[in-house]
């Protein structure tokens, strides 16, 4: 049974309702009026019966069907930060471990230098090249080669 027909049976249902409740409204007032109750008890009743109802169909009408979506975002963002001297070699290298021939290929990559423009520059093939990066960025610890410019930047390398 599809969407819209089980809509039409639950309204056509909620419409049955009413009108028993109506019905059994009218058949209490005849009771009630021959008893004698007061007027404003029956109208606390109505307003209590038919405040119910209209809470209970305005729920069953007005649920959201809510779909959670989960889902991780990796944003890479590239920040300059200014370097409070001059580069000191000795201590970067010493610090993260780099060679001076990985030393050089991290001051081309800064410059903004391909990978082939780094093998031609330093007479080195392409998969040469390539693991220099690989143990710059293990001894850097980063991933990327905008990371390891962000980190040589911050000791001032440029």
């Amino acid at each position: 049974m599809n969407q819209r027909a089980k809509n039409r049976l639950y309204i056509i249902g909620v419409g049955l309702l009413l009108g028993l409740l109506f019905a059994l409204m009218q058949w209490a007032r005849i009771k009630w009026v021959t008893i004698d109750n007061s007027f404003e008890l029956y109208a606390i009743l109505v307003a209590v019966i038919f405040t119910g109802v209209g809470i209970w169909a305005g729920n069953q009408f007005m649920k959201r069907r809510t779909k959670i979506v989960e889902k991780v975002v990796e944003v890479e963002k590239t920040v300059f930060i200014e370097s409070g001297g001059a580069f000191n070699k000795e201590e970067f290298i010493r610090k993260t471990g780099i060679s001076d021939r990985e030393l050089e290929v991290l001051e081309l990559i800064v410059k903004g230098a391909s990978n082939q423009e780094i093998a031609d520059q330093l007479f080195l093939s392409v998969s040469t090249v390539k693991t220099h990066i690989s143990n710059i960025f293990l001894k850097l610890e980063v991933n990327r080669r905008t990371q390891a410019v962000q980190k040589a930047r911050s000791w001032g390398l440029s």
